[in-house]
């Protein structure tokens, strides 16, 4: 983790994605109150740390996609980015209002969304930061074994 925020050009790219994500992810879904979404449910207390984690980490794993100070970059093509992607988009199912969500409605109706689906969000969350943490640990070791050397 050291080399990613050592270099100050991926702690601010590293601040900028978790601004970013916890906005992207977070006014859509209401958990950031604002007059262009609301809720028919009210925000569920564990969605808060969960936006939180889900931005740090986000933050954290766009930064490594970029080069250092020093010119060291990790294969753009590996398997986390596609799951670090899905992870995360797995975290606006998580902490979105059940109700709220046009997917979930159409699958299993507002009953079901209630009675099914708001059960399983707490999981979706653990799912989405785990996938999280686990995309950027590949990441973070591909920066270390694999530097690129400056021409």
């Amino acid at each position: 983790m050291n080399i990613l925020l050592s270099s100050p050009r991926r702690l601010t790219v590293a601040v900028l994605g978790a601004f970013a994500t916890a906005l992207i992810v977070g006014i859509p879904t209401a958990v950031v109150p604002t007059p262009l979404f609301g809720r028919a449910l009210p925000v569920t207390w564990w969605s808060y740390p969960t936006l939180a984690i889900v931005a740090v980490l986000s933050g954290l794993l766009i930064a490594t996609y970029g080069r250092d100070d020093s010119g060291s970059v990790a294969d753009p093509d590996d398997p986390a980015s596609s799951r670090g992607l899905i992870a995360g988009a797995i975290s606006f199912f998580a902490v979105g209002c059940p109700v709220c969500n046009k997917i979930v409605l159409v699958l299993l109706g507002t009953s079901g969304a209630i009675t099914w689906f708001a059960p399983l969000q707490p999981a979706l969350a653990l799912l989405s930061i785990l996938g999280l943490t686990w995309a950027l640990r590949t990441r973070l070791r591909g920066l270390q074994s694999c530097p690129v050397a400056q021409s």
